[in-house]
């Protein structure tokens, strides 16, 4: 008996211990029970999360110190007039800066080795006090190997880098301008429901060019203001050598993209955003980085190491990328030192992280199907390392800007990945829902409209972790790409070419396109997550696809645009869609859903093709079958009194055939329907999705 007893105590005795070690672990395990077997894992991340912090305090003075690398790290004018310059190149033999300002004379200024594998360089002042390194200048670091090789390197801590006229590789150049741009507005304050609007800069002029921050700011943020959306997520930014990456392969990880403009404009268009009480996200990858050498942080000090892994496991097969070494001292230090250079030099409020679930396993995912199996994510296929670098930099950014948010890019659906690190948690906000884009497309592809399943549709908008923000969205960047197809694209196609105008009457085609494309924005955006995310252009259904100019399309820019005048001509009717989506966006700030508890779906009919829910005081009912109307349909709610349409796919202004009365008036009665104390009949026409408002609601 004392044997078999033997295990369970053990047990026992170990979870006792997580709980003692991890402040608000119970809190998880309340939540979720089903994770108590794997409370060890909880303990043992939170431990290592705890050590490495207390490591930074005492070797560093402090996180808050450690991460403000880029004040002494890179190039630095002091204050006599001098210059301070310092690196980290643990496999270099030396280290010198050269130059404009030394006639690119390479060994005349020699860093001076220290321990760690760190270089310093002070150069005086000039006689005459004149700049040393003027602002503008060019500069290099040039890198002696063990093999005696000599080579030019661009500055890991350049904070401006350019690429001139048809040269392959960037030039790094000396940022210090005489006046740097001042912010004159403060931060908006977190928003309660995010409405974000996925954003490229290079692409959001309908013409055939790289647009610039001055463009953007002038003319996207009022019309992104207009749409309703509170926050914008600037993708690119982060300087890459290869424009067709979709600045997802970063050679300067301190450089603005100087394709755009200068680091003053992109700090006016922050700036910009803030005083249209606009939050503004950085989309941050820190999950691999480009194999540029020349211009680029690999080889840095002519090893395959330095700030990554040697060997197989610093290699990404699959992106052709170099992965980071998270464990690595000072490559902890250059990234939370990132993550705070944008956050204050730039203003930024946030970050969506980048391919979190390629740094979360050592299989990065790839070849992977993810069954929602919870041994999937715990146990030795876990990259420990990055996991502590990410609650790291959540703990970081929350502690700097608590109102700051952070985004998880993650499609396996790692549990507590937006739980508080005190629980045991990695710290994020909210995650990405990825699986709805997925089911739409698959939708669209693979059945006719009349074998849609309701309950497959609502499963997949409510699978959510309970208390896990997540982001939902119809289809961000990766459905607008050559290769995929919108959801504008998948439901009218070639047809969006030749009948879009006001003109000719709807074919049948394009009258289901606008109708679905409604309904599918907006039974997302209200039942799918905490938060919503609409990549720019396919809001009013842009209609093309994206691509960067490449060999394979001539270096062509025709398809790296995004086309808003098509959204101004009155005789056009991407002006339907666009306005449905802005006032769907002012129906959420008015009314809260986003920020409301998980909606309580009271009908999902396979039949009919009906769905309703009620959420934030709302009832959300929607019609999917292709043609029949239903006449005093019985629905389910909550609330007695009188009932308004407030929201109406079907109204004219949206392009839909206007079969409802806005001025009917709804009441509901004591007759229980659908584990509802209280209904309405309400007639519901094909095709539709309505909200209705209960009249006593402000």
């Amino acid at each position: 008996m004392a044997a078999s007893e033997a295990p369970a105590d053990s047990s026992e005795a170990a979870l006792a211990a997580a709980l003692a070690d991890v402040p608000e672990l119970a809190r998880l395990l309340e939540i979720d029970p089903y994770l108590k077997p794997f409370a060890g894992d909880f303990q043992r991340r939170y431990k290592r999360f705890n050590e490495t912090l207390n490591n930074i305090g005492e070797n560093e003075g402090g996180i808050d110190k450690f991460s403000r690398g880029y004040e002494s790290f890179g190039v630095h004018r002091c204050a006599d007039g001098g210059l301070y310059c310092k690196e980290w190149a643990p496999g270099a033999e030396g280290v010198f800066l050269t130059g404009d300002f030394n006639d690119w004379n390479p060994f005349s200024y020699p860093y001076k080795k220290l321990d760690y594998g760190k270089w310093e360089l002070y150069i005086p002042p000039k006689k005459n006090n004149s700049l040393l390194v003027p602002h503008g200048s060019k500069l290099k670091v040039v890198i002696r190997s063990k093999s005696g090789e000599i080579l030019y390197r661009i500055s890991p801590w350049a904070k401006y880098v350019t690429r001139e006229g048809d040269n392959v590789n960037y030039d790094w150049i000396h940022w210090d301008p005489e006046h740097s741009y001042k912010f004159k507005h403060s931060k908006p304050k977190k928003p309660r429901g995010l409405r974000i609007y996925e954003s490229h800069v290079g692409i959001s002029s309908y013409e055939g060019k790289i647009a610039s921050y001055k463009h953007f700011t002038c003319n996207v943020l009022p019309r992104i203001k207009d749409l309703g959306y509170n926050c914008i997520q600037m993708m690119a930014i982060m300087e890459h050598a290869y424009y067709a990456s979709f600045g997802y392969q970063i050679t300067s990880f301190f450089a603005a993209s100087s394709r755009y403009g200068t680091p003053e404009e992109l700090k006016e268009l922050v700036d910009t955003a803030h005083s249209m009480g606009i939050t503004v996200l950085l989309d941050v990858v820190h999950s691999h980085a480009s194999k540029n050498s020349e211009d680029g942080l690999n080889m840095f000090d002519g090893t395959d190491s330095c700030y990554f892994h040697s060997g197989p496991r610093g290699n990404h097969d699959l992106w052709d990328s170099r992965l980071f070494a998270y464990s690595n001292w000072e490559v902890l230090r250059f990234l939370l030192s990132n993550i705070r250079w944008w956050l204050e030099e730039y203003g930024f409020d946030g970050f969506r992280f980048d391919g979190v679930t390629s740094m979360l396993y050592h299989h990065h995912g790839m070849g992977q199907g993810f069954s929602g199996d919870y041994h999937e994510y715990f146990g030795l296929q876990v990259d420990e390392d990055a996991l502590i670098y990410l609650m790291l930099a959540n703990h970081l950014i929350h502690t700097l800007y608590p109102d700051s948010i952070t985004v998880a890019e993650d499609v396996s659906g790692m549990p507590a990945l937006c739980s508080p690190i005190s629980q045991g948690g990695v710290g994020f906000d909210y995650r990405l829902a990825m699986a709805i884009p997925d089911k739409w497309i698959q939708l669209l592809k693979e059945f006719k409209d009349e074998d849609w399943n309701m309950g497959n549709i609502v499963y997949t908008l409510t699978n959510r972790r309970y208390l896990e923000k997540c982001i939902a969205y119809a289809e961000s960047h990766d459905q607008a790409l050559v290769g995929d197809k919108t959801l504008a694209f998948w439901l009218m196609d070639a047809e969006m070419y030749t009948n879009m105008s006001v003109l000719t009457p709807f074919t049948p085609v394009i009258d289901r396109g606008i109708q679905l494309h409604k309904m599918i924005r907006l039974i997302t955006h209200a039942l799918g997550g905490e938060g919503y995310l609409n990549f720019m252009g396919n809001e009013f259904g842009h209609p093309e696809w994206l691509d960067f100019p490449r060999k394979g399309n001539n270096e062509s820019y025709h398809y790296a645009r995004r086309q808003f005048h098509l959204t101004d001509d009155d005789l056009l009717r991407y002006k339907f869609l666009n306005n449905f989506d802005r006032d769907m966006n002012k129906l959420e700030e008015r009314c809260g859903w986003l920020s409301a508890p998980q909606a309580y779906v009271s009908e999902k009919h396979e039949a009919n093709k009906i769905i309703a829910f009620e959420r934030a005081g709302l009832l959300f009912i929607f019609n999917f079958h292709p043609s029949k109307s239903y006449t005093d349909y019985r629905v389910g709610t909550t609330l007695p009194g009188k009932f308004k349409i407030v929201l109406d796919t079907d109204a004219a202004e949206y392009g839909g055939h206007q079969r409802l009365d806005h001025n009917t008036d709804f009441f509901s009665e004591d007759f229980k329907h659908n584990e509802r104390p209280c209904s309405l009949l309400v007639y519901i026409p094909s095709r539709v999705g309505l909200v209705l408002q209960n009249a006593d609601m402000p």
